[in-house]
């Protein structure tokens, strides 16, 4: 069960220079090649009908996951 965590840790990360609070939101959107903004609002709509859980994941993969690495941070998935 560890296993698929890690290779998930490995292409999962915070993304700082996209971030308006830990950089979740964003690091989520690069992993999944979408718009920051439409993960945003699915945080947000997420929140509305189940905050506590919402927050705790979203507290949970802040202080699991890692920062992107400086080699990959000129990189815009945007593009």
């Amino acid at each position: 069960m560890a296993k698929p965590f890690k290779q998930l840790r490995k292409h999962l990360h915070l993304d700082r220079n996209h971030a308006w609070l830990f950089g979740v939101c964003a690091g989520l959107a690069n992993y999944c090649r979408t718009d920051p903004a439409i993960v945003r609002v699915a945080a947000v709509v997420s929140g509305l009908f189940m905050t506590k859980l919402t927050i705790a994941i979203y507290l949970v993969a802040w202080l699991m996951l890692n920062n992107r690495s400086s080699d990959h941070a000129d990189i815009d998935p945007m593009k």
